[in-house]
């Protein structure tokens, strides 16, 4: 990587790429998109029309430089590789630790990654999804168009969250929540088998969230789901 513009992206004359971003390869940034460090992006990332990354946080008394040319204070945004980022979304400067976009997410139309968030790999945030800040959202999770996420919660990696739902309490791992406030309606069978699990895996979990009885850990879960679980509890007790 190399600081600014670096050779074999494809910036339109248009985009503001600022000091301090740093870009990997391939990467597509398309008319209007407005790009502020620090920040350091990966590779093959397609960057929409009017796409803000590096602005800062929204805090009512927090600093607001101007707005093209000046590096932000603070440890930044990390951005992975192979992301779709469309038009109009908006990705904040942080205020304690990196905000961080995973790979391989997809990002659609105005929708919101706010300051110290942290998204891990393959999320999806459908149209006009906005999320509180210090939230954590877990790898595979996906949040329907329109979706609210209250500040420093936890959505658990394989959730979803249907469209409209205003969240105010963390969601576990592989869960469907929906509603306002959302609430846990069962397992993302959908999800769980398109990640692997066979039948009995489903069942067993789909049974405990309809249910609500015992302890996750007497289900005898596959340890990649016992391992999404702890990843869960960890970034609830982050949080805290």
């Amino acid at each position: 990587m190399t600081d600014g513009v670096s050779e074999g992206n494809q910036i339109h004359p248009t985009a503001v790429v600022g000091p301090g971003v740093e870009l990997g390869t391939d990467n597509t940034i398309a008319p209007y998109a407005v790009l502020l460090g620090p920040c350091v992006i990966g590779d093959r990332n397609w960057i929409g029309p009017h796409v803000s990354i590096g602005t800062p946080a929204q805090m009512r008394d927090g600093e607001h430089p101007r707005a093209w040319d000046v590096t932000a204070a603070g440890e930044g945004i990390v951005i992975g590789s192979d992301n779709v980022i469309r038009e109009y979304v908006t990705i904040h400067q942080p205020t304690d630790h990196v905000t961080r976009v995973g790979s391989r997410c997809y990002l659609m139309s105005y929708a919101h990654v706010p300051h110290d968030a942290v998204l891990g790999d393959l999320v999806t945030l459908s149209n006009a999804a906005q999320i509180g800040g210090h939230t954590i959202i877990g790898e595979g999770a996906n949040l329907g168009l329109g979706t609210m996420v209250h500040q420093r919660l936890a959505i658990g990696g394989g959730a979803m969250v249907g469209m409209g739902s205003v969240v105010t309490k963390s969601v576990p791992p592989f869960a469907v929540a929906y509603g306002s406030p959302a609430r846990v309606a069962g397992a993302n069978s959908v999800g769980l088998t398109r990640a692997g699990y066979d039948d009995a895996v489903v069942t067993r979990l789909a049974t405990w969230y309809r249910d609500g009885t015992g302890a996750v850990a007497d289900l005898d879960l596959p340890q990649t789901l016992q391992a999404a679980f702890a990843a869960h509890d960890a970034a609830i007790a982050s949080l805290s």
